[in-house]
């Protein structure tokens, strides 16, 4: 049994469907990613694996247990946590505050305590910062602040959405790595991506969206080879 399977989802907005009868799964330990352009219903799934959107039909279990009437906060406490597209700080709070906000549904200090310093080891320079006011960061750094926001709830799948966008190549690939190192200690990851090339670098599997429809998944590497999906997301 996967860690997270999605059957048969679909997902409207008013009269429009954003999501036509999609399934995937993401194993324990995987990397798996979904590509595809704008508007092909990436962000929408991810919302709806997390309670943020209903679902019109269809079904979605994290370990067996079904999230279909979990409420967002308890899927959280769960295991599961989400790195929102456009980053999400809480502008006005401090670095430490953001991150202590990360940990709201644990009760161990020991604990949150020892979450902190594993999140500053992963990101000293949040650590530089963490008295500073989170909207004085730059984009990058605000990335990084989200990202350990997340990894403070102790997830067990963490699910991020377009870390990369709007930042400087330097910083993707600052950010990038950071994913290989949260899967390298044993956190699933879910990425959604438009920069295809990178995604497919550190996935292990993938899924193409197309118009809220799943037109391809394989094998990350498979895909980068693949001349359709070369000429469509890779720009070759």
């Amino acid at each position: 049994m996967a860690m997270l399977e999605v059957r048969d989802l679909n997902v409207f907005f008013g009269v429009i469907q954003a999501i036509k009868n999609i399934s995937f799964d993401v194993n324990q330990g995987e990397v798996v990613a979904l590509i595809g352009a704008n508007g092909a219903g990436k962000t929408t799934t991810l919302h709806t694996v997390t309670g943020l959107l209903p679902a019109a039909s269809g079904k979605i279990t994290l370990d067996g247990k079904d999230l279909g009437k979990v409420p967002a906060h308890k899927i959280v406490s769960m295991g599961m946590a989400h790195v929102p597209e456009g980053r999400r700080v809480f502008a006005a709070l401090s670095v430490y505050d953001n991150l202590k906000l990360g940990a709201f549904t644990r009760k161990d200090k020991k604990e949150i305590e020892d979450s902190l310093e594993m999140v500053f080891e992963a990101f000293p320079r949040l650590k530089e910062r963490h008295n500073q006011v989170a909207g004085t960061l730059s984009g990058g750094e605000q990335q990084m602040l989200a990202m350990g926001r997340a990894l403070m709830s102790k997830p067990r799948i963490i699910l991020m959405d377009e870390p990369s966008m709007g930042l400087s190549p330097l910083y993707v690939t600052e950010i990038f790595e950071i994913i290989k190192k949260i899967k390298s200690e044993g956190t699933t990851v879910l990425l959604v991506e438009q920069n295809a090339n990178m995604a497919l670098q550190v996935a292990d599997r993938a899924y193409v969206l197309e118009t809220g429809k799943i037109i391809m998944d394989g094998k990350a590497s498979d895909l980068m080879n693949d001349e359709r999906v070369r000429k469509a997301y890779l720009g070759a």
